[in-house]
């Protein structure tokens, strides 16, 4: 899944990437907006993220140029805003067709959880699959804990998101890393996905907000090959839950059966 990202800071940068990349996001970078728009067809990214506070003269050329060939619901487009963005501002984002406007203050936990929710709620199904990232529900049987590197307390809590590369993870006690620095290396981790128990070595990359990021970086023998068959697994029944939506869908507006639809009750 590539994320196109539109920004001059060197800091917003290593912030976006240290959060994006363990979901398995594809970052591609420009420092400028002409260049970035003369290549977006070639690039052809799933969303895009600028900094207004880096071009506070373009992103509203940018967002309608984007908007004009794709919509919303296919590629989202998320504002980066800085002291100055006014409430106007925003409107005017949401009025050309932005998805959503977050504070480049992405060590606050609020500003960091909620461009989580926005790329959750963003991704098209069939980019998880290719990309074998999954944001994950309880039949997904995916749990993990480790112990902290430094006083081998266990750490255990909500597995959010995972990828090939990575997984975003939600203590059940606040602030226990706080005293970790980041890109320290967690070898005491256990990850079980549906019926196996992986052991994969991982390393801190980002710890704003209720949710921490942590890259894969290294596994035990046929334990990558375990993670992939199951990310292709539940992607697979997600895109069929997917399916099974839209038949639901086109039953309640047309009030008629369509394929395998039929087996479904309508309710009075």
């Amino acid at each position: 899944m590539k994320l196109l990202l539109i920004l001059a800071s060197e800091k917003h940068y290593e912030i976006l990437c240290a959060y994006l990349k363990p979901l398995g996001f594809e970052i591609i970078r420009y420092k400028h907006v002409l260049k970035a728009m003369d290549n977006i067809d070639e690039i052809d990214p799933m969303g895009i993220i600028v900094s207004a506070s880096d071009f506070p003269r373009h992103w509203k050329t940018l967002l309608q140029f984007v908007r004009s060939e794709r919509p919303k619901e296919t590629t989202p487009f998320i504002i980066l805003r800085g002291d100055s963005f006014l409430l106007d501002d925003t409107e005017k984002a949401f009025y050309l067709g932005a998805s959503g406007v977050i504070s480049e203050a992405l060590h606050e936990p609020m500003e960091a959880d909620r461009l989580h929710r926005i790329l959750s709620r963003c991704v098209p199904v069939e980019e998880r699959r290719k990309a074998k990232y999954r944001t994950l529900d309880e039949d997904d049987h995916a749990e993990f804990l480790f112990t902290h590197p430094e006083n081998d307390r266990i750490i255990t809590g909500l597995v959010k998101d995972i990828s090939k590369t990575g997984l975003s993870f939600k203590p059940d006690e606040a602030g226990l890393l706080d005293d970790v620095p980041l890109s320290a290396e967690i070898p005491n981790c256990s990850l079980r996905i549906g019926r196996e128990i992986l052991s994969p070595v991982c390393k801190l990359v980002h710890t704003a907000g209720q949710t921490i990021s942590l890259e894969f970086t290294a596994f035990g023998n046929f334990e990558e090959e375990l993670l992939n068959d199951y990310l292709e697994r539940i992607s697979t029944r997600e895109h069929t839950d997917a399916e099974t939506t839209l038949h639901i869908h086109k039953i309640e507006k047309t009030g008629h059966y369509i394929g395998q639809s039929q087996t479904l009750k309508r309710f009075p």
